[in-house]
């Protein structure tokens, strides 16, 4: 059975060939090998969304099992690749937000989602008392694999609030003199966007 992981690998190879597609000097080549991946996209795309139809039939066990392959982390990656998983993106973010909390806040940080603009999302990290860069990265970091995790088709996440903020540091800038605006904040609001 494929595991999650090699599954990922998968698509980032077939990735790989499709932008090494791009490469083939040959324009009719290129053409044809670029319509029979479309080709079968489409048809693997219209088998599985006839399964969910005729699983959905089933009624209520239907439903349940359709909500059940749309949790399955594996299953989840595919729907969501061709388009036809049964939970939009905002509901996937705010599913797996809240199964992370309680590692969250066993890190001593609160994290809530802020906005979802298409598919880019803010979230906030409030981090209580003190907190050291390293954890604050750390948080940011399992906050923002969890995001992509639950819904790969994201285009960007924001992570608000992972700046140092332990009161009496002093950052290694700040004593050398190489902070050029001492009035501004050392370290700004980290975020990563990914282009897919």
């Amino acid at each position: 059975m494929i595991e999650e992981k090699d599954f990922q690998q998968r698509l980032q190879r077939i990735g790989g060939l499709l932008r090494d597609l791009e490469a083939v000097a040959d324009p009719a080549s290129r053409t044809a090998a670029k319509e029979l991946v479309q080709l079968l996209m489409d048809l693997h795309g219209s088998c599985l969304e006839r399964i969910l139809e005729v699983i959905f039939q089933a009624g209520d066990a239907g439903t349940a099992l359709i909500d059940h392959l749309g949790r399955d982390p594996l299953v989840s990656s595919l729907l969501v690749l061709y388009g036809i998983h049964p939970d939009d993106l905002e509901t996937r973010v705010r599913r797996k937000l809240e199964q992370i909390q309680p590692r969250v806040r066993k890190m001593g940080a609160q994290a809530a989602l802020v906005r979802v603009d298409g598919g880019n999302i803010r979230l906030q990290l409030k981090m209580e008392g003190h907190s050291c860069g390293s954890t604050a990265r750390t948080l940011q970091n399992l906050v923002e694999e969890a995001m992509y995790e639950a819904a790969p088709d994201l285009t960007s996440v924001v992570v608000e609030g992972t700046e140092s903020s332990s009161p009496g540091f002093v950052g290694l800038e700040v004593l050398t003199g190489s902070c050029s605006d001492r009035g501004a904040s050392t370290t700004p609001a980290l975020h990563n966007d990914r282009m897919d």
